[in-house]
């Protein structure tokens, strides 16, 4: 067996292993390998002393084959196969280097003969084979394995344990996780913060902050997966809360902190607060990093300050792909088409990052918000011809969006019908929407019924087609769809809007009265339509007929929408040429929009504006978007 072996091995030179060496020197050089080519020679060195089915030898053989980024698995499972009685320790870091490999299967079945072999497991086994079934998702085989932990005496062991409550989370158990953790006798960071990370996984925010508050210590780790958890259910105050407690208790303030509420603030529109954040990652040394750089970039981008995210941009010395794409992005939401399509041509003029489908997908949706039809049909081949990208749904939804704005239905619905793949809600969504803009009643009753099917939860979908046809004058449709939605229970999302000024984040819903300035905004409010009625306003009810159908309080609940308050406390707390912004989670109205316009001229103010898809820069009685929109 040992000349076999010896077949495949280079001969062993002197200056790697001298004549005199003893086959203890030959195993203390192992650990100083570096190639396999080093390897071999040592190996060949072990086979001549007789030691080839000594399994301390050829345990660290195999560990370096199976282990070391230089190694080599296929020759790891060679030497094993050879070796008669393998062990624990072999057994190990063959299942261990299967599952750097990626291998999970491999590993499970590893465990299984290893079992068979009547070779006994110790607590280096299983954490390997734990992940292993958790990445295969391999549930039966994992609860078996936790029984295996228990039967083997391995119930207390820390590192186990943490990697069963990972495991079953995974497979979300949350009960099983919970009783892990539970029976857990000394609890550590990684035990706590894995099950907060869960139970934040699968959406149970509530049940992750009850963890998090039992904790007996928190570190930046803790304090991140929890602001984490609340960002990502979109429940930015609470992400707020923490972040103010953190800073009270002296937590460190690490690069992952600062990207989740770099995020908590873009979706608040807490500009202030994002620029604090900005400032203290600059101050304290914090390295930025790609994903820190482009939250930053988002986060100004989308509370409306685009230069500031331009000026952030390129003072990166290296822009990964996640920052031109984030700049492009932001570019679109502020209807720059132009320019977006610019900033991409000098990323291929760099030629250090080449474009990916995000990017694509980025300078479309520049292309509808700013109305470039030919640029958009050329990028869509481009992208195909020049970077050998295929179109996906979303270039698709771009595509259609940019055609049906511009009136070209048909050219849309034709596209639409040469998709390689199935047409999605949000594509058909986008010849939905054209449909409303421009009259078309009997395509948007088809592709409102079927987008509706498609997304039964979707409010939007709903309100559409009854807006389309209420314009119609088709009212008993628009009350069979108000049915529908009710007999379905589904509600209309209520709109908000959020205006940060002096720091504070305000937000108002249509008609709201909580604001403790209430009689102040509301008066102002009143003051306001007085002044845009003298310049030939005349409201719109377009877009409420799905709440009020009487005329009068149609046209009442729109003077007080809520993106018309948030104005009124910005005109309460500005001076003639100044700015603030208001972050909207909905579309703007188009009575909202017309006002909007004729208060920055009156006022003399910039008023900038996000809705749910786009950016509206309200200055001198002119909206950005060109009423394109």
């Amino acid at each position: 067996m040992a000349s076999s072996i010896q077949q495949l091995l280079p001969a062993t030179p002197t200056s790697v292993v001298p004549p005199k060496s003893t086959h203890h020197t030959t195993l203390f050089g192992l650990g100083s390998c570096s190639t396999m080519g080093e390897l071999k020679q040592y190996h060949s060195q072990i086979i001549q002393f007789g030691l080839s089915h000594e399994n301390d030898a050829m345990g660290r053989v195999i560990k370096f084959c199976a282990i070391s980024k230089s190694g080599d698995l296929r020759y790891a499972l060679r030497v094993f196969h050879m070796m008669p009685h393998p062990d624990a320790f072999i057994y190990n870091v063959i299942i261990r280097g299967h599952l750097q490999h990626q291998l999970t299967r491999d590993c499970i079945l590893f465990y299984l003969q290893m079992l068979r072999e009547s070779v006994t497991p110790n607590r280096f086994t299983f954490p390997s084979v734990i992940r292993a079934c958790c990445v295969d998702y391999a549930v039966e085989e994992g609860k078996q394995v936790h029984a295996h932990v228990l039967k083997f005496g391995f119930g207390s062991d820390g590192v186990i344990q943490n990697n069963l409550i990972h495991m079953y989370m995974n497979f979300q158990y949350l009960e099983e996780a919970r009783q892990v953790f539970d029976w857990m006798p000394h609890r550590d960071t990684v035990s706590w913060t894995t099950l907060i990370s869960g139970y934040s996984q699968w959406g149970c925010v509530d049940e992750a902050f009850e963890v998090f508050e039992l904790m007996p210590e928190r570190n930046s780790v803790s304090w991140n997966t929890m602001i984490a958890a609340n960002v990502r259910s979109n429940r930015f105050q609470e992400a707020f809360a923490l972040f103010d407690r953190m800073q009270s208790e002296k937590a460190v303030l690490d690069k992952y902190v600062a990207a989740s509420m770099l995020s908590a603030c873009t979706g608040l529109g807490a500009v202030k607060q994002g620029e604090w954040i900005h400032e203290y990652i600059n101050k304290n040394g914090i390295k930025l990093d790609s994903k820190l750089a482009t939250a930053i970039i988002d986060m100004y981008c989308k509370c409306g300050y685009i230069d500031k995210a331009f000026e952030v941009f390129n003072g990166l010395a290296h822009k990964g792909i996640s920052s031109w794409n984030s700049m492009i992005g932001g570019l679109a939401l502020h209807g720059k088409g132009m320019v977006a399509i610019e900033l991409l041509k000098e990323m291929e003029r760099q030629a250090m990052v080449a474009p990916d489908f995000i990017t694509f997908v980025n300078v479309l949706s520049a292309c509808a918000h700013s109305g470039l039809v030919e640029e958009g049909r050329h990028y869509f081949r481009y992208m195909t011809e020049v970077h050998g990208i295929e179109p996906r749904s979303e270039h698709f939804g771009c595509m259609v969006d940019i055609l049906g704005r511009a009136g070209l239905l048909k050219e849309a619905r034709d596209l639409i019908n040469k998709m390689p793949m199935i047409p999605d809600a949000s594509v058909l969504g986008a010849l939905l929407g054209a449909c409303r803009i421009h009259g078309e009643i009997e395509l948007g009753e088809q592709i409102g019924q079927k987008v509706i099917e498609l997304e039964p939860h979707n409010s939007g979908r709903y309100v559409l087609l009854a807006n389309i046809y209420a314009d119609a004058g088709r009212w008993e449709d628009v009350a069979t769809v108000r049915k529908l939605m009710n007999d379905r229970g589904v509600k209309k999302a209520p709109g908000f809007s959020r205006i940060e000024l002096e720091g504070v984040v305000n937000e108002f819903i249509a008609g709201g009265r909580a604001h403790p300035q209430a009689q102040e905004i509301y008066a102002k409010m009143d003051e306001v339509l007085e002044h845009v009625r003298k310049v030939g306003y005349v409201s719109n009810t377009d877009g409420v007929v799905l709440d009020i159908e009487e005329e009068e309080e149609r046209e009442k609940l729109l003077f007080y929408h809520s993106e018309k308050l948030a104005i009124a406390l910005g005109l309460l707390k500005t001076k003639p040429g100044e700015t603030f912004h208001i972050t909207k989670n909905l579309r703007v109205c188009k009575d909202c929009h017309t006002v909007s316009k004729l208060i920055s001229k009156i006022y003399d103010r910039e008023i900038i504006v996000r809705d749910r898809s786009r950016f509206h820069h309200f200055r001198g009685g002119e909206c950005s978007c060109n009423d394109y929109w």
